[in-house]
């Protein structure tokens, strides 16, 4: 891969390309798009990372990486400050001068393609991590976004030629194609950032105590935590007793879905849930629980389904674009219709009363993540991605 990369652009063999990866902030890039990069450094290639202000950008230092930062800001809309997150990122550009351009998310995406049209015009990858926030709700900073985005990709992105559009999923892909916002053939289709599927290593269900429910994700409303919420007590007033919900994340204070920590707290005060919060050992968390459960309204493809799937959890998940990319009904896990606590009780019931069946779909599960959503499956793709952008946009020249 490393003399495809290098002769794409320098036949006679010289410096190595230079990849810019732009990403919201620094811990999603360390939890989404590390072992990419990772991939990307040993396949030869110049990494340069760049992303908002954060707490956590020495990590990426130390993982070996270039690290910039720039003046975005994942939440609102501030005329000011977004005009001088796209004045920084071309200047970074200009300094960087990257031979390739993966910008992951709404704001990236809009704010990069406009950058790199202004200097220089690099190929440009634009990976969609879900549409959920712009295309779920109102708003007039969330028509704004969507109505910017919308341009970038009709403007900027659908007439390049050397231009790629990553998606998670199929109803993301066909959403783009309807409005017009990109060709066929600049979709790439692949489900998830990729999972380290030795780290999430397969492990059978613990024997001894309550059975557990894992729910990780952002607390969000969106995530669909209220039908959860709704969902056990309702299985708790038919009789079902003997499990424990169990829910790590934080709420997203940049979110306007974001659901208050005084409620979280209520919650687990009242002996609906365990609220842990955000937590760095869910292979762990994962072991200790007996089900997987997102009841999310729209997702790209979530990274916590995707984990699940190779620690050989069963999953109950919403039949919606992204959650059903991971999840087929009755092979690894069971789809539910959203915002429907009693669908959702119906499902984790089964499951609650079936460890043959959780055991079945956990193991069809691990294999499917071995097979389709393992981070070097991923990676590898993307990576021959980047080798054929380089390709077209030298013979374009």
């Amino acid at each position: 891969m490393l003399q495809i990369l290098r002769s794409n652009l320098h036949p006679g063999g010289p410096p190595a390309p230079c990849l810019l990866l732009v990403v919201t902030e620094d811990w999603y890039f360390l939890s989404h798009r590390l072992a990419l990069a990772r991939a990307a450094r040993a396949a030869g290639m110049r990494v340069v990372v760049a992303t908002g202000a954060g707490e956590r950008g020495s990590e990426i230092t130390a993982a070996g990486l270039e690290h910039r930062v720039f003046a975005l800001e994942r939440g609102g809309i501030a005329p000011g400050r977004e005009l001088t997150a796209i004045f920084e990122l071309g200047c970074l550009m200009r300094s960087v001068r990257p031979d390739i351009v993966h910008l992951v998310a709404a704001k990236p995406i809009t704010y990069g393609n406009i950058a790199a049209a202004l200097t220089g015009r690099p190929p440009v990858l634009s990976a969609v991590a879900g549409l959920g926030y712009m295309y779920l709700g109102g708003g007039l900073g969330r028509d704004l976004l969507r109505a910017a985005y919308e341009h970038t990709f009709r403007s900027l992105v659908r007439p390049r030629r050397s231009a790629r559009v990553l998606v998670q999923n199929a109803d993301d892909a066909a959403l783009l194609l309807q409005r017009g916002m990109a060709r066929a053939d600049q979709l790439l289709t692949i489900v998830g950032s990729g999972v380290d599927v030795e780290r999430f290593a397969f492990q059978p269900e613990p024997e001894q105590g309550p059975l557990v429910i894992l729910c990780h994700t952002r607390m969000l409303w969106d995530k669909g935590l209220a039908e959860l919420l709704e969902a056990c007590r309702l299985l708790r007033a038919g009789g079902v007793e003997g499990f424990t919900l169990r829910l790590v994340g934080d709420p997203d204070p940049k979110n306007p879905a974001a659901i208050p920590r005084a409620t979280l707290e209520h919650w687990a005060r009242n002996g609906q849930a365990e609220w842990l919060g955000r937590r760095t050992d869910i292979p762990q968390q994962l072991e200790r629980a007996h089900i997987a459960c997102l009841p999310s309204y729209r997702e790209g493809a979530p990274l916590s389904l995707l984990e699940a799937a190779a620690a050989g959890r069963p999953i109950v998940t919403t039949d919606v674009p992204g959650c059903r990319e991971v999840v087929r009904h009755e092979d690894n896990g069971l789809l539910v219709a959203a915002r429907d606590p009693q669908g959702l009780a119906a499902a984790l019931a089964r499951l609650l009363g079936d460890a043959a069946e959780r055991r079945r779909m956990g193991e069809r599960g691990r294999a499917r993540a071995e097979q389709e959503f393992a981070a070097t499956v991923v990676n590898q793709r993307i990576i021959e991605t980047y080798g054929a952008m380089l390709q077209e946009h030298r013979s374009a020249r």
